[in-house]
């Protein structure tokens, strides 16, 4: 399983970049707004930073104003890859796009039936959301497992992007349930990297290395 970061921050994504754990980026309206920057420069600025799949968002909820967007997006970088919201027009969107070539990602994904939907109008990602499914008391990880699946079954090639992922074990449970990919805030990636037992053997390593005889 691949790791995104979810995040609009490039200092989040260059920190995580120099860890060469990170394949792509992911971002939304809501990420770009928190960094109070111009959408182009910051979509530009990721692409020279990480070399893969960088999701960049429309706001049109129409879908002839979502293929306008998606096509001067898409003409930014090559590795541009559109977010599209799992609505009625948006799959109309999508198929258009696919047509033209151009890479989706189909956002906001809460069922297996839309996942399905998003795949055969030809999105190349779909993201069904972990955290805000459990919020309502539902299985994110079921969600995923049921998917890919089906996914698996009808040998469909769209991947699968966790997405809405709250804490590490989001992470290892969703790559045990088979999710091609999870985008990850920089908060989580932080806490993946970290155990206090390796702390505390680091410190050991450092104490004991007090006491070896020098010259």
């Amino acid at each position: 399983m691949k790791l995104f970061l979810d995040t609009a921050n490039v200092t989040e994504i260059r920190e995580a970049a120099a860890l060469g754990v990170i394949s792509g980026v992911t971002t939304n309206p809501t990420l770009i707004a928190k960094e109070g920057r111009d959408f182009k420069e910051t979509i530009l600025e990721i692409t020279k930073i990480v070399d893969g799949p960088i999701s960049a968002e429309v706001v049109s909820l129409d879908a002839q104003g979502m293929i306008k967007e998606a096509i001067e997006i898409a003409s930014w970088h090559p590795n541009i890859v559109i977010k599209i919201p799992m609505i009625w027009e948006g799959l109309k969107a999508v198929k258009e796009l696919s047509n033209k070539g151009i890479k989706t990602n189909v956002t906001l994904v809460f069922s297996p039936s839309q996942a399905l939907l998003a795949a055969q109008a030809g999105a190349t990602y779909v993201s069904p959301f972990i955290g805000r499914f459990t919020d309502i008391s539902q299985d994110g990880i079921a969600l995923i497992s049921d998917i890919v699946d089906i996914f698996t079954l009808h040998d469909i090639k769209t991947k699968i992007i966790a997405a809405s992922i709250r804490t590490p074990m989001d992470v290892v449970n969703a790559a045990k349930a088979g999710a091609d990919i999870a985008t990850v805030p920089y908060k989580v990636l932080e806490q993946m990297v970290k155990h206090p037992m390796t702390d505390i053997g680091v410190q050991r390593f450092l104490e004991d290395w007090k006491k070896v005889p020098k010259k």
